[in-house]
């Protein structure tokens, strides 16, 4: 089996995928806002997308409700899809600033974006038991990369199932502590690297700026080489 094909087979199995009774009941039941009433949602599970012979994974928490579960791309359509795509852009990741649909021709080069959980859940808190669920399709698009060297880990909880993905892998993770800018190098993984969600909580306070975040994008850069 191809890796493209394996790729296609993963995206078809999160899709559909109706694992967590609680988070197929929020997504299905998300009210449109005024703005979109005259778009469909998409209202399932939301697969990674981009550049699976990259060296870099960017990995946040979860679809927005009215963004990717809205679209039906991750990090697409709302504030914080604006404020990392452009980012992206700026560090030379992304082929374009703009991420509204999935049919606006954004291409990833040198990087894939995915969520450690697929649906949105309520009050952006996953369960235990949620994480868990997905963990496994987290797991399956890592093994999909075979050039990864580097995980940037979006938000204190993304770092959180990525840790739990390298514990699952047998590395030592003792001492991975979240904060922005941190960096971890662990033997035979990929380089973990820390940042804030790109949220209008932190992007509007100045918790998180544009050069921040473009300047850790490009440090990765020249770790990675890429």
């Amino acid at each position: 089996m191809s890796a493209r094909r394996s790729a296609a087979e993963l995206s078809r199995a999160i899709v559909s995928c109706r694992a967590c009774p609680r988070l197929v009941a929020y997504r299905e039941g998300v009210k449109p806002r005024a703005s979109y009433a005259s778009q469909p949602y998409w209202r399932k599970p939301v697969p990674g997308f981009g550049d699976l012979d990259g060296k870099l994974l960017v990995l946040g928490l979860a679809p927005a409700s009215h963004g990717a579960e809205r679209t039906g791309r991750i990090f697409t359509g709302d504030a914080s899809s604006r404020f990392l795509v452009a980012a992206l852009y700026s560090a030379g990741f992304a082929n374009q600033p703009v991420s509204e649909s999935r049919d606006d021709g954004l291409v990833y080069r040198g990087c894939y974006i995915t969520a450690a959980v697929k649906c949105v859940p309520p009050g952006d808190k996953p369960t235990k038991e949620e994480f868990a669920n997905c963990s496994p399709f987290l797991d399956a698009e890592v093994s999909l990369m075979p050039n990864l060297e580097g995980v940037l880990a979006l938000g204190s909880l993304a770092f959180k199932a990525y840790v739990a993905h390298l514990a699952r892998a047998g590395a030592d993770v003792r001492g991975m502590v979240f904060g922005h800018g941190a960096t971890y190098r662990i033997d035979g993984q990929p380089v973990v690297y820390a940042c804030y969600h790109p949220s209008p909580r932190n992007t509007n306070t100045g918790k998180l700026t544009m050069p921040m975040l473009v300047g850790l994008l490009k440090r990765i850069r020249r770790d990675l080489r890429i």
